[in-house]
């Protein structure tokens, strides 16, 4: 069924970055088939649905995610990264079973979609990654995503993997589940950072992956320390050594990237490797400000995410702009993170971190129609100039904002209520299966 969306302040995210007044935005078989104003067309199964008033953009995109944390939002607090792993969402991890993983993605997926997100990179903890996969199957979002790959020596007995069953285990996910439902599931190879996998594993990965055609999604420079004890180890600095291993390309998404020697910006130009600069969880675990704006002028592609719920406590995009907006200006001046560069990082930066750049991030004729709807009529976006509405976009909307969210054409979310998934059984169920994973923790 087809879908004219009308009258609408259309953001197109396109290479001229057009904004168009009172425009139209047609979808025909889960693409968009015209973007423009005054779109007439016929059809008996054509559906219009006047915008008016409203902002149409481009879904939003997290470019790094744990949909396996979601469940222990407000439960690890006041910790430092390695600390918090090891003291707090490790053991949670470990106490996840195939319900209580499923519990937590559909609550994961229920908040992006309310939020405006259409799709996701996401890192799953060892074992029971099908559950996230079917939970974005069933409710329609756009998952990559794949298990965490954990097979060093220190790794705890309970998460912990050998180096050819963590390898087996993943190649057997990609086998049931990249490309399937259209193409919106794909798998990307996840291990999950330096001081968590052997040598072995990680240079097998980056010969898979290109192997295979398919992403690799880790975690990098995060904390100080971490990069320490990845020098001690390795001899190294943690991007350098990633490089050496085939962790960098246009197909590798590091996330944070915060603490970067010069030869390593460098290095992620050059390999034209891709960046998640994830603001709120770098605050709440003290781990530092990430040099975006330096990445960016450097011409390194850099998207947000909002990481997992415990180190950041909410997944909205929202938040997530307006940080990445706000956080750098004192050092870099009042218009080094203007909102259009962030915007941009939301958007068609994301669709880079997953690799289809070419189908999604923007709202052009041809891609996929991922698709979100805000209204920016509240109080607290009141009053903006309607001939500049990334301003109110990054830094005085908010996630209640979004009205409408499609994905491949398909409404997950209409007049603000969720379609695919169903928010009070959703949330009795998350709090069911987080207080098991609790009691199973102490």
């Amino acid at each position: 069924m087809d879908l004219l969306l009308t009258n609408g302040t259309v953001v197109t995210m396109n290479r001229e970055r057009e904004v168009l007044a009172d425009a139209d935005v047609l979808i025909q078989d889960g693409r968009i088939a015209r973007v423009g104003r005054n779109i007439r067309t016929r059809g008996a199964g054509l559906r219009v649905l006047d915008v008016a008033g409203k902002v149409v953009l481009p879904g939003f995109i997290h470019g790094h995610l744990h949909a396996c944390q979601t469940l222990f939002r407000n439960r690890a607090d006041g910790l430092e990264l390695l600390d918090w792993l090891r003291e707090r969402i490790w053991p949670f991890e470990a106490a996840h079973d195939a319900d209580s993983m499923r519990a937590s993605a559909d609550l994961t997926f229920a908040e992006l979609i309310r939020s405006g997100a259409t799709a996701a990179l996401d890192m799953g903890t060892v074992r029971h990654y099908d559950a996230v996969f079917e939970s974005a199957r069933d409710c329609g979002f756009r998952l990559t995503g794949g298990k965490a790959m954990m097979d060093a020596p220190d790794v705890p007995a309970h998460l912990h993997e050998s180096t050819e069953a963590s390898l087996a285990e993943s190649l057997a996910l990609l086998e049931r589940w990249h490309g399937t439902h259209g193409g919106r599931l794909r798998y990307a190879f996840a291990p999950r950072f330096v001081l968590s996998c052997t040598d072995k594993l990680m240079r097998e990965v980056g010969r898979l992956a290109r192997e295979k055609g398919v992403r690799i999604h880790t975690h990098a420079s995060e904390n100080r320390t971490e990069c320490d004890v990845v020098r001690e180890r390795t001899g190294k600095g943690n991007v350098a050594y990633f490089h050496d291993v085939g962790f960098t390309g246009p197909h590798v998404t590091l996330a944070h990237c915060v603490w970067l020697e010069e030869e390593e910006q460098r290095l992620l130009r050059d390999t034209r490797t891709v960046v998640c600069h994830c603001p709120g969880s770098n605050l709440k675990l003290a781990s530092g400000i990430a040099p975006v704006p330096e990445l960016l002028d450097a011409g390194v592609s850099v998207c947000l995410g909002a990481d997992g719920a415990p180190c950041n406590n909410n997944l909205d995009m929202f938040m997530e702009m307006r940080l990445a907006a706000l956080l750098h200006k004192p050092r870099v001046g009042p218009r080094g993170m203007p909102p259009e560069r962030v915007l941009e990082m939301a958007t068609l930066g994301g669709a880079r971190a997953l690799g289809l750049e070419a189908e999604l991030g923007s709202l052009e004729e041809g891609k996929r129609a991922d698709v979100t709807v805000v209204d920016l009529s509240g109080l607290h976006s009141t009053p903006f100039d309607p001939r500049d509405v990334y301003s109110p976009l990054v830094y005085s909307a908010r996630a209640s904002d979004v009205v409408h969210v499609l994905i491949d054409g398909k409404p997950v979310l209409k007049d603000r209520t969720l379609i695919t998934l169903d928010a009070a059984s959703v949330a009795s169920s998350a709090r069911q299966q987080a207080s098991r994973i609790a009691s199973r923790v102490r």
